[in-house]
């Protein structure tokens, strides 16, 4: 029998060498960077549970400013860097292997907090009331959240999700959550399906094909092709919501 810690490694090495450890798309980001309320100049930014890059190596690029990027994983931190130096960005990225649950005013304060995909690990609520002192006043988070579009959504996707993510609320509910928690929700933004298939799924079935198969391996792809046909049959039902917040 694996171990959490076991389980976890295998996970992350199913994503090494992605753009992407989950859904996104980097014209969808850009479309949200666009529309994003006045920020200064040279905005102090990070990126919590940035993964290989994507988003952090996306922001230096829109603003060319400083981003620091936090993510645990050490392999996700030194691809991020690789990225960056090639892309001739490295003097912009400021990579940081830590717990995004523990991070502290000394880590920065910052005008702008992305995160894609990775608030769930702490829970939306939670995650909202620990990130809230990072920011400064009147500054402005983008946090995509896995969340529900419909009330009463089919009952096969929600015994799934209650097993796989019980947080997981409707994005009224987040509105709520993220307005006890001392944001004003400017604006919300659903993920297209899409997305989730040309940059997500895909590329990891590409990297099934790669992997060496051992029984935690095999366990770990039998949960993503699950989670993949769950998809299939109700994107319709849920997806990932960015929730555009601003500090108050």
């Amino acid at each position: 029998m694996s171990t959490d810690s076991e389980y976890i490694a295998a996970l992350i090495d199913l994503h090494r060498g992605r753009d992407r450890q989950g859904p996104g798309d980097s014209d969808f980001s850009c479309h949200i960077l666009s529309n994003l309320a006045t920020l200064p100049l040279k905005p102090r930014i990070a990126d919590l549970g940035c993964g290989s890059g994507a988003g952090a190596l996306l922001l230096a690029q829109h603003y060319q400013s400083t981003v620091v990027a936090v993510d645990s994983a050490a392999v996700f931190i030194d691809e991020l860097t690789a990225r960056a130096k090639q892309l001739g960005l490295d003097r912009l990225i400021m990579p940081i292997q830590g717990d995004m649950a523990n991070l502290d005013r000394s880590v920065g304060v910052f005008d702008l907090l992305w995160s894609e995909g990775a608030i769930y690990h702490l829970g939306f609520d939670r995650g909202l009331k620990l990130w809230r002192p990072l920011l400064t006043d009147s500054g402005i988070a983008v946090i995509s959240e896995l969340s529900w579009f419909i009330d009463r959504p089919p009952d096969p996707a929600i015994a799934y999700w209650q097993n796989a993510y019980p947080m997981m609320g409707t994005e009224a509910e987040n509105i709520d959550r993220a307005n006890r928690s001392g944001f004003r929700v400017l604006s919300t933004h659903r993920l297209p399906s899409q997305a989730w298939w040309v940059n997500y799924y895909e590329p990891l079935r590409e990297r099934m094909q790669q992997i060496e198969i051992t029984p935690i391996t095999r366990s770990v792809i039998h949960e993503t092709e699950a989670e993949m046909r769950m998809f299939e049959r109700f994107s319709d039902s849920y997806g990932y919501t960015f929730y555009v917040l601003q500090a108050v």
